[in-house]
């Protein structure tokens, strides 16, 4: 608690001789360290005080669309990453943001386009960001062909990656690729924590392998870890109809 009292009283002393910009980068770290403590509304006035300094600098513009974003204020997200990438057309990692953004918010095309010139930066060294994001776009846009190559490529670039590796698990299962999606599960067990997500195609899998006693400590865990998830839910809705 000290240290977070710290962090908040120093740097008003600190910036009175810094230039505008030393202090927008500032505030702007504080921003994003209380973003990623999903800290929203200390994290708003930190990138709002940034703001005030710099409005021209991307990284500020994208972590007030990543928190504008979590407050389901999607319009002023979409203005913030937009203007991300108009001031820095050459980040990788905003383009990214901003094509996924855009393909959550129904825009697959336009989504899918950035998250593709994302991919063609030569600077791009982690590309399985944007492959996965773009199986995800495909996935809602109906192609789940085109979305499993996506994952497929996003594999090939970090084969320990839990997110394609869950997309995978539930490409598989609904292909009725039931080893498949068991191996895959295996795989994103190796690297990440089950979800209910994967707790629940766990079960279906594992029902569809004919595995009794798999299916009955899957269910355990999904009711017992998530018990007011939509996964758990639904698995009980299924019970009672059975």
């Amino acid at each position: 608690m000290c240290l977070l009292l710290n962090a908040c009283v120093a740097p008003e002393k600190m910036s009175r001789s810094m230039s505008d910009e030393e202090k927008a980068n500032l505030y702007l770290q504080m921003g994003v360290r209380y973003l990623e403590m999903n800290m929203l509304k200390i994290a708003q006035e930190k990138l709002n005080i940034a703001l005030s300094f710099n409005p021209e600098d991307a990284e500020l513009q994208n972590a007030l669309g990543v928190m504008h974003e979590r407050l389901q204020q999607n319009t002023a997200a979409g203005q913030h990453y937009k203007k991300a990438v108009k001031i820095n057309a050459d980040d990788f990692r905003i383009k990214n943001n901003y094509g996924r953004f855009l393909c959550e918010s129904g825009k697959y095309l336009e989504g899918i386009r950035l998250l593709k010139q994302a991919l063609a930066m030569p600077l791009n060294n982690r590309k399985w960001f944007a492959y996965t994001n773009i199986g995800r776009c495909e996935l809602k846009n109906a192609k789940p062909a085109l979305a499993e190559t996506n994952f497929r490529l996003a594999l090939q670039k970090n084969t320990r990656y839990a997110p394609a590796l869950a997309e995978m698990q539930r490409i598989s299962y609904n292909k009725g690729q039931f080893l498949s999606a068991r191996a895959f599960l295996e795989r994103y067990l190796g690297v990440a924590k089950h979800t209910s997500e994967t707790l629940w195609y766990a079960v279906q899998t594992e029902r569809g392998l004919g595995n009794k006693a798999l299916v009955e400590q899957y269910r355990e865990r999904l009711f017992g870890f998530f018990p007011a998830s939509s996964e758990a839910q639904q698995l009980k809705t299924a019970i009672k109809l059975y």
